[in-house]
């Protein structure tokens, strides 16, 4: 099981937000690539990005702080991205630039030929971030509910090549409110791609839930709110869900 922390970046700076709202920022650093690397040192195996701003304005607007933490950990440490990415000269650059995996939301359900296109010129490098609240779809940062019901969505993604699905409760983001663990098992049983969850992780209980579901395909957690306040100590649950692999 990976634990990936997630660095949220805008206006330069680590943040966080709470269910997604620009305006419930909480600063929890400056410097993303010394952010990055505190948690390499702690046990981490992958990085999420989140370009917050790019989201917002539908195009890159983090690019140098992204760069600087590409720089920082290197080819070793696998670093994936999402927010703002709409066409695929902006998934060239970032892939050119070291990026390893580029994540499509909001794009995914809204221009599904962008997300076929990706999948096409950019094999095995393309995630798709699928945000949902009672299984259904949300989409433009969860302010609009759409019909779409997210496993049948994740599997028209999947005979496109995706390579894994990034899924979010978004009534439990931000919130340390505990993952939705049944709603990404199914999720995850429907297909054979890998499932990254997201979205309320709070603590050790959840770490250990979820390392008894990873056989169903469950492949990662997004580290969010719960690292940076200490509620979660990362070290300690890498190891833990190492231990609990073995």
């Amino acid at each position: 099981m990976q634990l990936i922390p997630a660095i949220d970046l805008k206006d330069g700076h680590c943040v966080r937000l709470q269910q997604g709202d620009m305006d419930r920022a909480t600063t929890f650093g400056e410097d993303p690539a010394a952010m990055a690397l505190q948690w390499v040192q702690k046990g981490a195996r992958r990085l999420h990005l989140v370009d917050l701003n790019g989201a917002f304005a539908g195009k890159p607007q983090n690019f140098s702080a992204i760069r600087s933490i590409l720089k920082a950990v290197g080819d070793d440490i696998p670093v994936q991205l999402g927010g703002g990415i709409r066409d695929l000269d902006t998934i060239e650059k970032y892939i050119d630039g070291g990026l390893r995996y580029v994540i499509i939301g909001t794009a995914a359900v809204k221009n599904p030929g962008f997300l076929k296109d990706a999948c096409s010129a950019f094999g095995g490098h393309i995630i798709v971030g699928l945000d949902a609240k009672d299984g259904k779809v949300a989409t433009d940062g969860w302010s609009k509910l759409t019909g779409h019901e997210v496993v049948d969505l994740a599997k028209k993604f999947e005979d496109w090549g995706v390579e894994s699905i990034i899924y979010t409760d978004i009534g439990r983001d931000g919130m340390l409110s505990g993952i939705n663990i049944d709603a990404t098992v199914r999720l995850a049983q429907a297909l054979s791609i890998p499932v990254i969850a997201s979205g309320g992780l709070s603590n050790m209980d959840d770490i250990e839930k979820l390392c008894a579901v990873e056989a169903e395909g469950v492949q990662g957690v997004i580290c969010g709110r719960a690292i940076y306040s200490g509620d979660l100590d990362f070290a300690a649950a890498q190891a833990r869900a190492d231990e609990l692999a073995e």
